[in-house]
């Protein structure tokens, strides 16, 4: 039997197109300044009770996965650059979507290259400032669009292929 290893929340890598070309990405690691992000999956849900029934059941029908990130302002790194654009700007729409990378750095590499997902993504700028005497927060959401496309990420071309 295998033995069991945890893994690091470091093997777990976020990628952000600040370039917001699909043709030519600038894939740009969300990490500095960011100590907390999580992906919620939101499930979908249908809950039903057939007459003939005394129990009910869930079907989960799709999800609208988000993931929030507070992020301290960090002058000169590039997420943070896109994303206080996006907010000085207050860019809405089509003008602040991109593209989001999930990368799974803990799965085995084939050839250098890593297990990942890209999404469409609108970037949500959710608050900006903070309390007097600590560093300035931009805090953020993407909202992830549509079904993802799986694939492989090269960590060192930084390019994705799509399966």
């Amino acid at each position: 039997m295998a033995q069991k290893q945890k893994i690091r929340r470091s093997k777990f890598a976020l990628f952000l197109d600040t370039a917001r070309n699909a043709e030519s990405p600038a894939w740009e690691l969300i990490g500095d300044g960011v100590t907390e992000m999580s992906i919620s999956y939101n499930p979908q849900t249908n809950e039903v009770i057939y007459v003939n029934q005394d129990s009910g059941s869930t079907d989960v029908e799709s999800y609208k996965p988000t993931i929030a990130a507070p992020m301290t302002a960090l002058a000169g790194d590039p997420v943070f650059e896109f994303i206080d654009d996006l907010r000085i700007h207050r860019k809405v729409l089509s003008e602040c979507e991109t593209n989001c990378l999930m990368v799974y750095l803990y799965k085995p590499e084939q050839g250098g290259k890593y297990p990942a997902e890209r999404s469409r993504c609108s970037v949500q700028v959710d608050e900006f400032g903070g309390a007097g005497g600590e560093s300035t927060k931009l805090n953020f959401t993407l909202n992830l669009c549509g079904d993802a496309q799986q694939g492989v990420f090269d960590p060192v071309s930084r390019t994705f292929t799509a399966e």
